[in-house]
């Protein structure tokens, strides 16, 4: 199909018209919605009529007032599939304080030496000889040990704190 003279001339009168694309391809046959728009968009037509629907402002539902009784969520940190909140606010029994990321030789771990009660953090670089895993024991229900669950399941707010200062 080609677009004769009088083609886009109806085209830019029911363009002006505010009908839609949809209905301008119908109207004209012989031609798909998106190539109505590629000619609209090609013969720099803008200005379009609003329809009475689309000018008016949309009713809303008046809103009931009633008492309704919301139930408080269980609060989750981090990763939320893995890590209820109680777990963290319990006092577990103290661990050595690692300071940064000093994981004892005969604690780390391959790929192939993770179970399920060996702490999966990863420590390195992936690509280097000297890459592993922490290896420490996990907390139950958790990937990691505790040191590393309180790195990876923090609150919202101590996220945005730790940003803040990071900043300034």
């Amino acid at each position: 199909m080609t677009w004769t003279d009088e083609r886009v001339e109806l085209l830019k009168k029911l363009w002006a018209d505010g009908l839609s694309a949809s209905r301008i391809a119908a109207e004209l046959g012989g031609v798909s919605r998106n190539s109505v728009i590629g000619k609209v968009h090609r013969l720099g037509l803008s200005g379009r009529a609003k329809s009475a629907s689309a000018s008016a402002p949309r009713q809303r539902k008046p809103r009931v007032h009633q008492h309704m009784m919301r139930l408080a969520r269980p609060g989750v940190r981090g990763n939320t599939a893995l890590a209820p909140m109680h777990v963290f606010e319990t006092d577990l029994e103290p661990e050595p304080q690692a300071v940064e990321n000093i994981v004892p030789m005969g604690q780390r771990c391959s790929i192939l030496e993770l179970t399920e009660s060996t702490c999966r953090w990863p420590i390195g670089d992936p690509s280097t000889t000297d890459f592993f895993f922490c290896g420490g024991k996990t907390i139950e229900g958790l990937p990691y040990c505790g040191y590393h669950s309180r790195i990876a399941y923090q609150p919202v707010s101590e996220r945005r704190r730790d940003k803040r200062q990071e900043r300034n």
